[in-house]
Order: C-alpha cells, then structure tokens, then sequence
C-alpha cells in the first residue's frame, strides 16, 4: 500500500514538472512560434495568389493566342490553326523569351526547382529575386506560346522568390529561411494541383529533403492556404477526371505493375536524358555558330512550331493528352508515337532554354507509358487483367516519381490528382521500381542531375557538399594568430607549388592535405599571371576538419528538430 502511495506521488510530482515546463515554453516561446506560423500562413497564401496568376495568365495567353477554351483544349484548338500561325506563334514567343532572359539574367537561364533545391541547401533558404521573376515571365510566356513543358518549375521558384523577400525583411536564420522556403513551395504545389497533401510532403522531401518535425506544423499551414485559394477558384474538384475506378485482379496482376514500374523508370531516365542531350547539343552549337543567347529560345520555338504542324498534341502543358490517356481514349500506336514525340519536344523547349518545368510533361509521358503498357498486358492475359486505364495512371505515378526523385510525394500527388485511392498498391508498386532504377541511372533526380552537371554536388548529401559552403579565408589564421604558421614556412612551400586561393572552398582544399600530407597550406591571393602571390596566412588541417564536423553536427541538429 505505501509503495502504491510511493509510486502515485511521483508520477503526481513528474506531472507537475512536466505541466510548469510546458508553461514555460508557452510563456516564452510560444509568441514567437506563433508569429512564426502566422508568416508562414501569409507566405502560403502569397504563394498560392502567385501560383493562381501564374496559371490564369497562361490561360489567358492561351485563349488569345490559340483561341483555347483553357490550357485542357489547346491541343484540339491548335489542331485548327493555319499551319503558319503554329509557325509563327511559338518562335515569337521564344524570341520574347531570349529577350527578357538576356536582358534580365547573367548566363540566359531560366530558374527553377533545381535553383530552389540549391538554396534551400548553400543559401540560407534564399534564391535570387530578379533572376526568378524574369524567369517567372518568360515561363508563362513560354507555356502561354505553346513550349512544350510544365508549370510547376516556375511556380515553385516565383514562391521561393516571395520566401526570400521575406527573409530579408525579417533577417531570418538559416533555419527559419529554409521553413519559410519550404512553406512558399508546399503552398505554391498545392494551389497549382489542388493537392495539399502532396504540397507539403514535395516540400520536405525534395526541396528541404528532410522530413524535420520542427518544419512541418507551418508548412502544412502554408499549403493549406495555398489549398483553399486554389479551391475558392475552382472548386473542389481534381486535376483529371477517371472514366471508371480502377480495378486490380489482386495479387495476380502485382507482377505486371513490377514491370511497368521497370518500363517506367527506363522511359523516365530517356526523357531526362534527352533534354540533358539536348542542352549540350544546344550550348555546342551556339558556340560553334556564334549565335546571340537572346535568339536560342526563337529558334527553338520555331522548331516546336514546325513539328506541332503535323503534331499538335505537343503543344502546352499536355493536359487534355493526359487526360484522354487515363480514360482510354487513345489507341497503341497513338500512345508510343504521342509519348516519343513529347520527349523531342520537351527536349527542344527545355535544351532551347525556353523556360517552364518537368512535372507535367512526366505525367503525360507517364500517362501515355502505362497507358500502351496496359493495352498489351491486357491483351496478352484478357482473363487476370483489370482495366487497362489503371495502368496509365499508375505509369503516370511511375514516370513522374522517377523524374522528381519523389516517390511519396509523387504517389499523393497521383491520388489527389486524380481522386481514385482505390488503386494505391498497383501506383505504389510501379512508383518504388521506377525510382529505385532512374536513381540509379541518373544522380537521384532531374534536378539534382542538373546540379550535378554544374558542379554543385547534392546528391551525395550534406557530407558531400557542406565542404563548399565554407571559404578558405573564413577558417584561415592570419599571420597575426597567437598561433600562426611560421612565415619561413610558408614561402617554402608556396615555392613547392604547396598553396590555395583565399577564395576556394573546403571542398578544394581538403584533397590538398591527403595528397601532401602536410597539417598546414599556405592562404595567398592570386592577383594576376605575372605577379607574385601575396601570402594572406594558412589552413590547417585540424581547423578544416572542425568546422566541416560543426557543420554536419548542425545539419543533423536541424534535421532532428
């Protein structure tokens, strides 16, 4: 009885404790918590405000343009058009965008996902502001223009340009910037599809690639909002309309999904790997002919123009294709020849540098996949085969997923996007094939491939790229350190060629000190071909290692959270 006694007074006594530090931090964090998801529900809401312009204003250039009802008929609209006008009308718009993109950027690119997934990671959450509304622009006009790509790419960097104005109003944090940029995505994904679920998990997963505690609250707040401003607009319906729920002969079937998630992953890495082929077929030949920047996206238009006179399913975003795959309405060899063509043209806009993103030319292109790998699995095996449009939706799912390097988020956006969750085996079996194989083909993803391919090395994760977040001469001693490398020393050595720039980075220095072996390098800087070096002080081997060990100890504190 008194052990019972014993034991009721301590779990009284923790409670009490429990309840007096949980009033602490609501009288002295919870204020600043508060205001902290307050922002993010207004950057959520920005964002999504952002993501509906975006999207009415392609429409709108859509319907002058291409006398389009809406981005889901200008196929059939184009379709009608004097041959000249398919000519005329993306060159004009490319022209326009060489010109807004030369005027506007350093290097004539357009932002996009990747360029968010860099700031998130190397840039405290910040991306550049003048550069993404520029790209911004030439996106919707890309796209209003008929350029073969997606709107997503645009969306999320003009959300993450409203992120970083923020920011810097506020002087927010590494931490903060990276939530904040997180929130602007999730809202910006979820007010273009109508799907916050997948917003706010495409946010953790591809741009802050973690899945932090401390990150989510708000940014589920930012993609609600930026849910419920896509709804007051158009409703609570979904992106794509089923003919009929999908059915799966059970267990029985499971091997063919194996397949197509196979097939999906294959189809995936091509189209990556053609755009990629593409952009330096693009880069030899503008410097082989010396052709302005400004006039690579018009010719590249005028490329579109000429094969959307004998194709106009590859004109836009690819909605209304997409669609009509997931209902059935396309033969075989409508499927392979309209899924071959889309590549070429996602190639030419993308390799053209035209502007636009990735997301909704893999749903088509996996639409279009699943879609003639069903008609042939069902008409091989009639009796253990369900609909064949369940396999159009789950190559949709499959193709995407690979693309992004996002099977979860990816898999939600598939369910939201079409309102069947009936079917969540069959997409979740083709989703994790294709991306265990593209990852594997590619660095991870579209878009860290695309870092990767600039020298900015993410894939591999914070070990392998927080070496160039740090400048030699911000972890250098001076001469003047009580513990400096002897001068003597040091011009021995930068007489041995044994030195490096101030204005490397770790990632440049430390394979230094494993090919001499030595525990210090001497710190110069390089002010011309014919002048000598000027000796700044010296990187030691220990101090390099310190700050690399700070700095994952506090990615993993962050990722903890």
């Amino acid at each position: 009885m008194a052990r019972t006694r014993s034991i009721l007074s301590e779990q009284r006594d923790q409670a009490v404790i429990a309840l007096k530090d949980a009033w602490h931090v609501l009288v002295h964090r919870g204020p600043s918590q508060i205001q902290f998801w307050f922002i993010a529900l207004l950057i959520g809401i920005a964002a999504g405000f952002a993501a509906l312009f975006f999207r009415k204003g392609i429409e709108a250039l859509e319907a002058f343009l291409y006398r389009a009802d809406g981005t889901e008929t200008i196929h059939s609209a184009a379709a009608q058009m004097p041959w000249y006008l398919l000519l005329l009308i993306p060159a004009t718009g490319g022209l326009i965008v060489g010109l807004i993109l030369h005027r506007f950027t350093p290097d004539g690119r357009v932002r996009s996902v990747a360029d968010v997934i860099e700031g998130a990671a190397l840039r405290d959450g910040r991306v550049e502001t003048r550069a993404g509304l520029a790209s911004a622009a030439a996106s919707l006009i890309t796209l209003g223009s008929g350029g073969s790509s997606g709107r997503e790419g645009p969306v999320v960097h003009l959300a993450a340009v409203i992120s970083t104005k923020v920011c810097r109003w506020i002087k927010a944090d590494g931490i903060t910037g990276r939530d904040l940029l997180g929130c602007a995505v999730a809202a910006a994904v979820s007010a273009s599809f109508n799907a916050p679920i997948a917003g706010a998990l495409f946010a953790l997963e591809v741009v802050l690639r973690h899945f932090a505690v401390h990150a989510f609250a708000p940014i589920v707040i930012a993609s609600a909002a930026g849910t419920v401003i896509n709804r007051l607009e158009f409703g609570d319906v979904t992106e794509f309309a089923l003919a009929a729920p999908g059915t799966l002969q059970f267990y029985v079937e499971l091997p063919a999904f194996l397949l197509l998630g196979l097939t999906s992953g294959l189809v995936a890495v091509a189209l990556m790997k053609a755009i990629f082929f593409a952009e330096d077929v693009g880069n030899h030949l503008q410097a082989r002919t010396g052709l302005p920047r400004w006039l690579r996206p018009a010719v590249a238009g005028l490329m579109l123009g000429g094969l959307a006179i004998f194709f106009p399913h590859i004109v836009g975003v690819g909605y209304e294709t997409t669609s009509r795959a997931l209902t059935g309405q396309l033969l075989l060899h409508e499927a392979v020849v309209f899924a071959i063509l889309k590549t070429i043209a996602v190639a030419i806009t993308m390799g053209g540098r035209m502007g636009g993103g990735v997301f909704s030319p893999a749903l088509m292109l996996g639409a279009l996949t699943g879609l003639a790998f069903g008609l042939i699995a069902t008409a091989i095996f009639p009796d253990v085969s369900g609909s064949y449009t369940l396999y159009a939706l789950a190559g949709m799912g499959a193709v995407a997923a690979a693309v992004l390097g996002a099977p979860i988020s990816t898999t939600l956006i598939v369910f939201e996007l079409t309102g069947d969750w009936q079917t969540g085996l069959a997409v979740m079996v083709a989703v994790s094939l294709s991306t265990a194989l593209a990852s594997r083909l590619v660095d991870r993803s579209f878009f860290l491939t695309q870092l990767e391919r600039r020298g900015i090395h993410l894939a591999a994760g914070p070990q392998a790229y927080l070496l160039s977040t740090f400048r030699v001469s911000s972890v250098m001693r001076a001469p003047d350190h009580d513990r400096a490398a002897p001068v003597t020393q040091c011009w021995e050595m930068i007489g041995e060629g044994i030195y490096i720039d101030a204005g490397a980075t770790l990632e440049a220095a430390l394979p230094v000190f494993d090919r001499t072996g030595v525990t210090f390098i001497p710190v110069v800087s390089l002010t011309g071909p014919d002048n000598a070096p000027e000796l700044r002080g010296a990187l030691f081997h220990v101090d390099a290692l310190k700050a690399y060990n700070r700095a994952l100890a506090a990615t993993a504190a962050e990722e903890h959270s």
